[in-house]
């Protein structure tokens, strides 16, 4: 089943969620995303999940910045745990900078919740990775705040 919504553009749904596409610019890097919006497949979506989703478009470029540094918070904390900053790892490099972190993560997908999730997070971000291909990067936002960064699994 497909539709083509005012917001969200066209998409189709899988069974479980509504899947479109998106070109966006991510540090000065055109990516394709998947936009992927909770909802049954009666095509009728929450008047939050525009909201949130509207709010994540309009204010991106502002975004970017507080994105990067909770990814770089994240990845230098899970670098110490790990042990990596006494004994070095090739698949866990030294990165200080969001220079350096912007050559190892790809936007990949902007995930919309329903009202279930509304409270805990409005909109979810995943990455792909260099350090972690299997799991991924996740970061989950609340009005434009970062709530959570984790695995990408804590956005969907």
């Amino acid at each position: 089943m497909k539709m083509n919504d005012a917001v969200f553009g066209e998409l189709e749904f899988n069974g479980y969620d509504w899947i479109g596409y998106k070109n966006m610019e991510f540090f000065g890097t055109e990516v394709r995303v998947a936009v992927i919006v909770s909802g049954e497949d009666e095509e009728q979506f929450e008047a939050g999940q525009y909201g949130a989703y509207n709010f994540l478009i309009e204010k991106w470029d502002q975004l970017q910045q507080s994105i990067l540094k909770a990814i770089l918070d994240y990845y230098k904390q899970e670098r110490y745990e790990l042990g990596y900053e006494v004994e070095p790892n090739e698949t866990y490099p030294l990165i200080e900078t969001a220079t350096q972190l912007l050559k190892q993560i790809t936007l990949v997908g902007i995930f919309v919740p329903d009202n279930d999730l509304i409270n805990l997070f409005d909109i979810g971000l995943t990455f792909d990775c260099t350090w972690d291909m299997e799991n991924g990067l996740g970061i989950c936002l609340k009005k434009g705040e970062v709530m959570q960064v984790g695995y990408q699994d804590v956005v969907l």
